[in-house]
């Protein structure tokens, strides 16, 4: 039961790890169910997934009741129902500064006039076995929408966007933001001033707040300092690039 109550999990606060995605590759999926991370994050934003591969890393994903998020490429309806209907549990929504994108995406994110289309066939609804209404009742207990917080406008009306019905948390991007408010390092005033910021609005609207970091030990210090509870570790680039770099160190000084 990891995917249908990971969106409850979400919300209570508990620390979660994860990792964004950066491979449409059907056996990283297993590799990475068999982890102890809480969820990962397909990176449909900045990597290379394809239709076929996001569906097909889903499948896995449903199979193996491991929770999957979607970084969807933009906030369009399509990107969106698609995402949804192949099996993620739910949506990173990119560039939400205004209200009025938040509002649009969990719209689109949800079922109802103007949202999303109903399908019971989607894999998602079990391929047209069950009822309507234990699909409705799925969607309002596990869908989850996230408005991606990476521009200085979106930092001003957070508080606005954390109260939009249908957002259920938000991922303050630390690089993306850094690099908006005009900096080239991710140390500035402006980003400690908006991490604390962020964090306040999302514990006022009780919805989750989340955060990307490259390793664990940042996330302990974000925890302490910002209320951060939910965690974008690194990548399996990162991961696969430190594992051989620390083994190669450890051959090449054989004497």
């Amino acid at each position: 039961m990891r995917t249908r109550t990971f969106r409850d999990k979400m919300l209570s606060g508990v620390p979660l790890a994860g990792t964004f995605l950066k491979t449409p590759a059907i056996p990283l999926i297993e590799v990475l169910a068999q982890s102890d991370l809480d969820f990962i994050c397909l990176d449909l934003e900045h990597a290379p997934f394809d239709r076929a591969g996001m569906d097909g890393c889903l499948a896995v994903a449903r199979a193996l009741d491991f929770p999957v998020l979607v970084r969807v490429g933009d906030s369009s309806p399509r990107e969106i129902l698609q995402a949804l209907d192949s099996g993620a549990v739910g949506l990173v929504i990119p560039h939400v500064d205004t209200v009025e994108k938040a509002e649009a995406a969990a719209k689109a994110g949800r079922f109802g006039l103007g949202g999303r289309g109903f399908a019971g066939s989607s894999r998602w609804a079990g391929y047209a076995t069950r009822p309507m209404d234990e699909v409705l009742a799925q969607s309002r207990d596990e869908t989850i929408v996230i408005a991606q917080i990476e521009e200085p406008a979106g930092v001003d009306a957070v508080d606005g966007i954390a109260a939009t019905d249908g957002i259920d948390g938000l991922f303050l991007g630390p690089a993306d933001l850094s690099v908006s408010y005009g900096h080239d390092h991710q140390g500035s005033d402006d980003l400690k001033n908006a991490l604390k910021r962020v964090g306040d609005a999302a514990k006022k609207a009780n919805v989750a707040y989340m955060s990307f970091v490259p390793n664990g030990a940042v996330a302990k210090d974000w925890a302490a300092a910002y209320g951060v509870t939910m965690f974008f570790i690194a990548s399996e680039h990162a991961w696969m690039r430190a594992g051989a770099n620390a083994d190669a160190a450890q051959v090449h000084e054989i004497d």
